[in-house]
């Protein structure tokens, strides 16, 4: 069962970023990991489409799901990341329903969006779609999970609007720069934290939407009761520090 297909049944998935290990193996460790997902990190890593598209391809065949979070809201980085396989598209720091509807629009095929078709790729697992007909673009449109991270003030504001937007699947809240947006940065347990954050979870349950967060476990633990099943946990940099840190410990045994 893929991801998508858990969260659209009530069910929590678990995944993680993935910003600095570029090798598609990636998949694989993941998957050995029991992990639901895994994320490549394009805003702020060096992931190129090639490194996307060797891992999700790798992904596909192993079971589990690759997404990306693009740089920004564009069509060559969304449409694109897709054509390269991956199975979800986070797009950062959507700040409205006009935004959320030009992701769906380049995310989606019709009659919900009008993403472009490229009838042979990874998106096809090397398979001629082009002949699918709209059998194709339906099945399509059923897997891939479009998610708007909610990390400004502005989208708060803009919660309903936005989380009304047919096509769109998931709102995750990035805790970060959301904070920084509320000008109390790095309080993640802030009133004013708690309350922007209840409004996107609010808007999630209102419109049939996703709820998740990317966060430290405790933040993740605290908003499990508002519904968020969208569950991605730390990165590979700070998970490979935290190992490394466990054996640095071995010195003073």
């Amino acid at each position: 069962m893929t991801s998508k297909a858990r969260l659209l049944e009530g069910k929590a998935v678990a995944g993680t970023m993935i910003r600095l290990v570029r090798t598609p193996a990636i998949a694989l460790v993941a998957k050995e990991a029991g992990l639901d997902f895994f994320m490549f990190d394009m805003e702020h890593g060096p992931i190129s489409f090639e490194t996307v598209s060797d891992a999700a391809s790798l992904a596909r065949a192993a079971g589990i799901d690759c997404y990306v979070r693009v740089p920004e809201l564009t069509k060559g980085y969304v449409s694109r990341a897709l054509d390269c396989g991956v199975t979800g598209v986070m797009v950062p720091m959507i700040k409205n329903g006009d935004e959320a509807r030009a992701f769906v629009h380049w995310a989606k095929y019709q009659p919900i969006g009008k993403r472009g078709l490229g009838g042979w790729g990874a998106h096809t697992d090397y398979r001629d779609a082009s002949s699918g007909g709209q059998a194709f673009l339906d099945e399509t449109n059923t897997h891939i999970l479009t998610i708007a991270q909610i990390e400004l003030a502005e989208a708060i504001d803009a919660i309903d609007d936005i989380a009304a937007v047919e096509g769109l699947d998931a709102l995750l809240v990035g805790p970060a720069d959301l904070s920084n947006s509320l000008g109390i940065g790095g309080q993640f347990n802030h009133p004013l934290m708690d309350e922007a954050i209840a409004k996107v979870a609010q808007a999630a349950t209102r419109h049939d939407k996703v709820f998740g967060i990317h966060s430290g476990e405790e933040l993740l633990k605290k908003w499990i009761p508002s519904g968020c099943i969208l569950r991605m946990n730390s990165m590979d940099i700070t998970l490979l520090c935290d190992g490394m840190r466990l054996i640095g410990r071995l010195r003073d045994v």
